[in-house]
């Protein structure tokens, strides 16, 4: 896949929506701060209301020609013909996603140690998420990882590495040489007043220290 979509990675999180705003103009306004790629992650929906959220979004994410990534669920990932899907370690397996989806869609997998990470790749991962860099406003149970740590995850695969984890503004420079090719951030854009405004900053800020 092209690593420059995962310079600015936003991972939805519906808990910072605003009165009167919905998940699909929170993307927007997002996208037109510059955001590169859109996550669209639901623990708590069922796959109906999913599927239409994501109909809803993908709406918006077409017409900015940004990809669309579901988070976990594969039966809503074909519903709406999204770009791709993000699973985790406790999901189903990257090889059986991969025989399902084909070769065309995108799948990233977590992974947060070198064996998880070479697993993902050989399955067939087109990128890895890692993580928590900074701790986790949305996953309380989210370990911290050390840049040290996710060296020798980066030093394993080839494959591009986004970072995940309480990536702000104020922390994003601490990224700077680590390797990874984007950061993804769930509350540094959604729980900001301005989400335009807060994704302008962390592109800006992302163009210096992801510039490849």
């Amino acid at each position: 896949m092209n690593k420059k979509l995962l310079q600015l990675y936003a991972v939805t999180d519906r808990q910072w929506l605003k009165p009167g705003e919905t998940l699909a103009s929170a993307v927007e306004a997002a996208i037109k701060g510059g955001v590169t790629l859109v996550q669209l992650r639901e623990k708590h929906m069922d796959d109906k209301d999913f599927i239409n959220e994501a109909l809803e979004v993908k709406r918006v994410t077409d017409a900015y020609n940004i990809p669309l990534i579901i988070n976990d669920n594969l039966n809503v990932c074909q519903a709406c013909d999204a770009a791709g899907i993000h699973i985790g370690q406790d999901d189903m397996s990257v090889i059986e996603v991969r025989r399902i989806l084909g070769p065309d869609k995108i799948i990233g997998v977590t992974a947060k140690t070198v064996e998880q990470a070479e697993t993902a790749v050989k399955g067939g991962a087109d990128y890895l998420g890692s993580g928590a860099m900074f701790g986790s406003s949305t996953k309380s149970e989210a370990k911290p990882m050390t840049l040290k740590e996710f060296q020798y995850i980066r030093q394993a695969v080839d494959v591009p590495i986004v970072l995940i984890g309480g990536i702000d503004a104020e922390n994003i420079h601490e990224l700077k040489n680590s390797g990874a090719q984007g950061a993804a951030v769930v509350s540094g854009i959604f729980a900001k007043a301005d989400v335009k405004k807060a994704a302008e900053e962390l592109k800006t800020l992302s163009l210096k220290i992801f510039p490849d």
